[in-house]
């Protein structure tokens, strides 16, 4: 019976990608839950606000939503789109931080335009509180701040994923954290869609 001898070293190796692979399975698995908490969170707002609107007692006003709302639309698809190159710019050995430099300027002329979006409802006399608020206009105001939030997370990763891009430290092999953090600002772009399209048509 022959019985094959395991080098130490392709032991430590399996043993390496095994627990690579758990950690890169448990850090999918924490995204995705804090995906789902901020889905469900958002659920409730906008189930909220449809049935507030539906309230025949409510302090209702119809306003049309600013055409920043729009341009930052755009802006975000753009930026998501960005992230779908870095494997293939990894897999070619290039350097990513032109990208993901790229996508972190358009984030935050993303947070910039929705500040102007938001100066444009004042200027048509829609207010988050105090005299002259109303509910349409509060609630569009608590759904774009809590994106928003949200989306300063994501500011904050794409500014540590600049700086590792910048040292040259992804690899088709180790780019995890980029992974993780598009994954994310994917789902940020498909909830500020939803939540454009949801704000602009009902």
């Amino acid at each position: 019976m022959n019985v094959k001898t395991v080098k130490r070293e392709d032991l430590d190796k399996f043993l390496n990608t095994e627990d690579k692979r758990s950690v890169n399975i448990a850090l999918k698995s924490m995204l995705f839950l804090g995906m789902v908490s901020i889905s469900m969170f958002f659920a409730g707002l906008t189930s909220a606000y449809i049935v507030r609107k539906a309230d025949v007692n409510r302090n209702w006003m119809d306003f049309i939503l600013p055409d920043w709302f729009l341009v930052s639309t755009i802006v975000i698809v753009l930026s998501s789109f960005l992230l779908f190159f870095v494997k293939r710019r990894l897999k070619n050995n290039n350097s990513v931080f032109g990208l993901v430099c790229s996508v972190l300027i358009l984030g935050l002329i993303f947070s910039f335009i929705q500040f102007k979006g938001w100066e444009q409802l004042i200027s048509q006399g829609v207010f988050l509180t105090g005299e002259g608020s109303n509910a349409a206009g509060s609630f569009l105001y608590v759904l774009t701040l809590a994106h928003l939030a949200h989306l300063f997370g994501g500011i904050i990763a794409l500014i540590f994923a600049t700086v590792n891009a910048k040292l040259r430290l992804y690899t088709i092999d180790s780019y995890l954290s980029l992974k993780l953090i598009s994954m994310y600002w994917h789902f940020l772009t498909i909830l500020w869609v939803l939540l454009f399209l949801f704000l602009k048509f009902l």
